[in-house]
């Protein structure tokens, strides 16, 4: 058993790296959660324990792992309450037919792009304990992911979030995510149910569960902003509570086979969209979960990625066909969609730049899919390969393609600051 004052370097050290990288990569015009990624994937094998393994093997001993996965998952569970918490259908209402076709087609293309790539990857990067439909679908799911809030952050930055190109890609991007995250629980049902009655009993829990949290739990929760709203703060009990019931819904979906990060979802989904009570709830979570937490996230996905599993040309060929099907779908496919829509082929390819956006949330799928096996290492490193590139390459594109000294001054953003949107999580 590794000792506290192990844990603690590693934190320490992680902590350090995020941070100086994250703001490296803001000297250059990228997100600072794209600088964190990236400094995750250098503390891997991929890096630190390629240029020096015997300070790889110090400061990560295998023993200690599960101790920074446990850790990392904290922080995910609080992560992906947050982004719930940011997910106001109110955003949807007004949007037009701009929002609802180019929505669908973001899903849709993408997903059928990465089932057909799949024809192609099973044999050759997959074996006889995944079936054929849970590796297509898992693919086709990876490829349809787009990062909210990092591309929210994003439009805050170019103050583009409150224009017209904004609003729409900030609803086109919560209906890909949530639909997205539809299909991975589905895929989790799909993985890890036995036998069609075990599927069955997993499909009835969640959708009682589902029932309970709509009809029951939103009620209660009406009734918790009422109590904010009356005495003009979160007080330290009603945060407590919030916490209690996100680790409650979290415990039913881990308990029901899915995983702990629907639970934590859905309850941030349906709690009260207030924008007081959503800033102050983000406020008081956001920095424990991104500034510490999600760090160690990356870290861990990073020691999980080996680039030297891609280790010859066939290799860098498969990866070279999933970056392009996955900028193909996901680019190609949001902005044929905009434009068929009345947007100008400026706006739309925009738009399109910014739903190739993938970000954290792609991470997050990745390592729910290796986990349950659905995908193999080699894998799972081209696929984090192809997050990180898309991801980088959103910031350069987006300038080149919709030259955002363009937009008029008088539009500013409207983020976390004024309403409690999701820019505030990174």
């Amino acid at each position: 058993m590794p000792q506290l004052p192990t844990l603690l370097i590693q934190i320490g050290v992680i902590l350090f790296s995020a941070r100086l990288v994250g703001w490296l990569f803001r000297k250059v015009h990228q997100p600072q959660v794209m600088g964190e990624m990236f400094a995750g994937l250098l503390l891997g094998p991929s890096l630190l324990g390629w240029v020096a393994p015997g300070a790889y093997a110090a400061l990560f001993p295998a023993d200690s792992l599960g101790y920074l996965n446990s850790l990392s998952q904290v922080g995910l569970i609080l992560f992906m309450f947050l982004v719930g918490l940011e997910l106001d259908p109110k955003i949807l209402r007004g949007r037009g037919h701009t929002t609802v076709l180019t929505s669908h087609v973001s899903i849709i293309a993408p997903f059928f792009l990465g089932a057909i790539l799949a024809l192609y990857l099973y044999p050759r990067l997959s074996d006889d304990s995944v079936t054929f439909t849970h590796f297509a679908l898992f693919l086709g799911t990876a490829m349809s992911i787009t990062a909210f809030p990092v591309l929210a952050r994003i439009l805050t930055e170019r103050k583009l979030l409150n224009t017209h190109l904004g609003t729409v890609a900030i609803a086109v991007a919560a209906v890909d995510d949530v639909t997205g995250w539809f299909i991975l629980a589905l895929v989790v049902l799909l993985v890890r149910s036995d036998n069609a009655s075990s599927m069955w009993l997993m499909l009835g829990g969640l959708g009682l569960y589902v029932l309970v949290m709509l009809l029951g739990v939103r009620r209660f929760l009406s009734r918790l902003e009422a109590m904010y709203e009356k005495r003009g703060l979160l007080t330290q009990n009603l945060m407590a509570l919030v916490l209690l019931l996100l680790l409650a819904s979290s415990w039913v979906t881990a308990e029901l086979g899915i995983h702990a990060l629907f639970g934590a979802l859905l309850i941030g989904a349906i709690m009260p969209k207030h924008p007081a009570f959503v800033h102050t709830l983000t406020e008081k979570l956001n920095d424990a979960a991104v500034v510490l937490l999600l760090p160690i996230f990356f870290a861990f996905t990073g020691i999980r990625t080996s680039l030297g599993l891609v280790n010859s040309g066939e290799m860098w060929f498969y990866f070279a066909l999933i970056i392009s099907v996955a900028i193909l779908g996901k680019f190609g496919g949001s902005m044929l969609a905009a434009r068929l829509t009345g947007m100008s082929w400026r706006e739309a390819g925009a738009l399109g730049t910014l739903m190739n956006t993938r970000g954290l949330m792609e991470l997050v799928l990745l390592n729910i899919g290796l986990d349950i096996g659905v995908i193999s290492p080699a894998l799972f490193a081209m696929l984090v390969l192809m997050a990180i590139v898309t991801t980088f390459m959103t910031s350069p594109a987006l300038e080149w393609i919709y030259f955002s000294r363009l937009v008029p001054r008088e539009y500013e953003p409207v983020g976390v600051e004024a309403d409690g949107s999701a820019t505030d999580l990174f």
